[in-house]
């Protein structure tokens, strides 16, 4: 239940993240709330599975070669 709520809560901050994007692309909202609203998607990005995965390799790569 707790699981549910906290992915809902993650959709409404992407969609207002999304919102801010557009507004502030249409000069409606201050540069400030973009640049909140990028970096919450930078992190959600991070967050992805498909990211964490290719860091992971990248990471294993990494130190295969000594590097």
């Amino acid at each position: 239940m707790q699981s549910d709520a906290h992915e809902h809560a993650k959709a409404v901050v992407d969609a207002i993240s999304i919102a801010t994007v557009v507004g502030t692309l249409a000069q409606i909202l201050p540069a400030m709330a973009a640049l909140f609203s990028i970096v919450w998607s930078i992190i959600r990005i991070w967050e992805t599975q498909t990211v964490k995965r290719l860091v992971r390799k990248w990471r294993s790569n990494s130190a295969k070669k000594g590097n």
